[in-house]
């Protein structure tokens, strides 16, 4: 099993930042991927951004490209994603979710999921 706990969301204006992290536990973090995903009320959960095992790998949706980063400290077992350039329509819960097989760098499985914390971009 794993536990996943996000935590950073808030209330921003447009144009500003904010980072949010995931904190796992249960497995051997610095083996598995991990990615965030978010869902607005009334649409279905987006992929956003991921990140492979080793961090070398990573992968953004097309509409945060260039303004979030995912990162991860395997030593904290944290993930991370620093927004930049908020825009209302990134209002939204983002969920972390984990793919547990070891050193996979493709074709995502995610097994698991955190709870969700509540991004909200004013305008």
């Amino acid at each position: 099993q794993v536990q996943l706990v996000e935590s950073g969301g808030g209330l921003v204006q447009a144009g500003g930042s904010l980072r949010l992290s995931c904190a796992a536990s249960g497995r051997t973090f610095s083996n598995y991927a991990m990615g965030w995903f978010r869902q607005a009320p009334g649409k279905e959960r987006d992929f956003v951004a991921a990140i492979n095992w080793s961090g070398g790998g990573t992968y953004y949706a097309d509409s945060v490209k260039g303004r979030f980063t995912i990162s991860r400290d395997n030593a904290k077992n944290t993930v991370y994603l620093q927004m930049n350039s908020l825009k209302p329509e990134d209002t939204a819960v983002y969920y972390c979710a984990a793919d547990v097989r070891p050193q996979v760098s493709a074709r995502f499985r995610w097994d698991y999921w955190g709870q969700g914390t509540q991004v909200t971009v004013s305008s």
